[in-house]
């Protein structure tokens, strides 16, 4: 039996958070009200947001994308991803992903939830109203995967000009 309580959010519901990688994060279930097994928040991004290659070691994750389109690459091979499709790539496998489309909204679920630390280093809190920001500051991402041991990035995004 689960020592979690019910979580219920609506539409624009949760904490929200703009994060230094690009994007408007909403955290619809948090490590803490899951008792640790996940995490789960909707991210708002603009096109060409990318993030570094890297890998997590003790996570699960899993995209489900919304609206928009995404470009991952898992493992050295890329996969277009549209609204209504999903990812999901194993504990220890390298990835990442590009906004392929104008912009994009997608559900992502870490199981389980111990990443969440990362995330919120490599962000500050924010509002629904917050402009969506797709700079990303790899150098902010880079120390809080290593301050919390959230990921391993294995370098620079692999997608082509």
């Amino acid at each position: 039996m689960s020592a979690a309580g019910a979580v219920v959010r609506g539409a624009g519901e949760g904490e929200h958070r703009s994060f230094c990688g690009g994007g408007l994060m909403t955290f619809k279930a948090t490590s803490e009200e899951t008792g640790g097994a996940f995490l789960l928040f909707e991210d708002r991004m603009t096109g060409g947001k990318v993030t570094p290659l890297h890998v997590h070691a003790l996570e699960d994750e899993t995209f489900y994308v919304l609206e928009g389109e995404l470009l991952i690459h898992i493992d050295g091979v890329e996969h277009r991803v549209g609204a209504g499709g999903m990812a999901m790539i194993p504990r220890g496998i390298p990835h990442a992903f590009k906004v392929a489309s104008a912009a994009a909204r997608v559900l992502t679920l870490l199981v389980p939830g111990t990443a969440e630390a990362f995330y919120r280093a490599a962000s500050e809190p924010a509002t629904a109203e917050t402009p969506v920001d797709s700079n990303v500051d790899f150098a902010r991402v880079r120390a809080a995967a290593e301050q919390t041991g959230g990921m391993k990035l294995m370098g620079p995004p692999p997608f082509g000009g």
